[in-house]
């Protein structure tokens, strides 16, 4: 999987990474087991601070898609804790995108096949 970053994005670095490895697991680019990157060797390739890198695999870490060890570094884990549920702050990320996308004209029936589209992803 290549992470590719916008530096001119308002979107913190660390959330821009951790955003991709979650859509990589989503669409099964990322499987259950698979190796990531050590943190030095994904901050040398995208060109960034080895910190930004931790930060953000700690934050996969704390929300239960990857799991890390000093001997076989960070991998993608086996099951996803299946809550059924999203946090409050996608929530009002996804109110947001919704808030817009009404505002644009975009009709209720549009949307949801947007969104099919991409759960189909």
């Amino acid at each position: 999987m290549i992470i590719k970053i916008n530096e001119y994005s308002d979107i913190p670095i660390y959330m821009q990474i951790r955003n991709q490895i979650v859509m990589g697991i989503s669409s099964g680019e990322l499987e259950a087991g698979e190796q990531l990157p050590t943190v030095r060797a994904l901050s040398t390739e995208i060109g960034i601070n080895t910190m930004t890198v931790s930060k953000a695999y700690q934050i996969l870490k704390t929300e239960g898609y990857i799991l890390t060890d000093r001997k076989n570094g960070a991998r993608v884990r086996m099951e996803m804790n299946r809550s059924k549920s999203i946090n409050n702050e996608n929530k009002d990320e996804l109110k947001r995108i919704v808030s817009e996308a009404k505002l644009s004209g975009i009709s209720i029936n549009d949307f949801k096949k947007m969104i099919e589209e991409m759960w189909g992803k």
